[in-house]
C-alpha cells in the first residue's frame, strides 16, 4: 500500500470537486435554518460527509463484484439526482413564497437523507476511478473525501446561517432554487459528459 503525498492531493482535491454540491445544499440548509446550533450542524456535515465515504467505497465494491448491474443503473444518476434535489427545492421555494412561516424551519430527517443521497450519488463513479486501488486504499481516500466534505458542509452551513437571518422571510426562496440549480447542474454534467 503506497499512501504518497500524492494520493494524498489526489484525495483531498477529489473530496473537494464532489463536495461542492453538499457545500451548496449546506448553504441553503443554513439560509432555510438560521438559528441552526453547532451540533446540528456537526450532525447535518456527518450526514453529508457519510454518504460522501459510503458511495466510493460502494462504487469501489460494485467494480469488484456487480460491475454490469451497476453500469445499467449508472445513466440514471443523473434523473435521480436531479428528481430529489427538485422535489426538495420546489418544496422549499413553494413554503417560501407562501410566506406562512415567521419562524424558519429545521430540515427533517427524511430531506436530510434524500439531500445526502443527491448530493453524493455522482460519488459512486468515483468507487470506479479507485477500483485499481487496494481495499484499504479506498478506504483511506473515500475517508479523505468524508473528511473535506464535513469541513466545506460545516463553512457552508455557517455562510447559510449568516446570510439566513439578514435575509429572513426570502431564505427559503433562494435555497429552494439554489437546490432546483444544483440539481440542474447535476443533470447537465452528467448528459452532458
Amino acid at each position: 500500500m503506497d499512501l504518497s503525498l500524492l494520493f494524498f492531493l489526489n484525495s483531498v482535491l477529489l473530496g473537494v470537486g464532489l463536495a461542492m454540491d453538499a457545500f451548496s445544499v449546506s448553504l441553503a440548509n443554513g439560509l432555510r435554518e438560521p438559528r441552526m446550533r453547532p451540533g446540528r450542524m456537526c450532525a447535518i456535515a456527518g450526514v453529508y460527509a457519510g454518504f460522501q465515504f459510503l458511495m466510493p467505497m460502494l462504487g469501489w465494491v460494485c467494480v469488484h463484484t456487480i460491475l454490469e448491474v451497476f453500469s445499467a443503473f449508472q445513466r440514471f444518476i443523473p434523473w435521480i439526482a436531479l428528481g430529489l434535489l427538485t422535489f426538495i427545492g420546489g418544496k422549499m421555494l413553494v413554503e417560501g413564497l407562501r410566506g406562512g412561516e415567521d419562524e424558519p424551519s429545521e430540515v427533517g430527517h427524511g430531506t436530510l437523507l434524500m439531500q445526502g443521497v443527491a448530493t453524493s450519488i455522482d460519488a459512486l463513479s468515483v468507487g470506479f476511478t479507485l477500483a485499481e486501488d487496494p481495499a484499504p486504499m479506498a478506504f483511506v481516500s473515500s475517508l479523505i473525501i468524508a473528511v473535506v466534505t464535513f469541513g466545506l458542509c460545516l463553512g457552508g452551513l455557517s455562510l447559510g446561517k449568516r446570510f439566513g437571518t439578514r435575509l429572513a422571510g426570502r431564505a427559503s426562496v433562494l435555497g429552494g432554487l439554489i437546490l432546483i440549480a444544483i440539481g440542474l447542474e447535476i443533470f447537465l454534467k452528467n448528459r452532458l459528459a
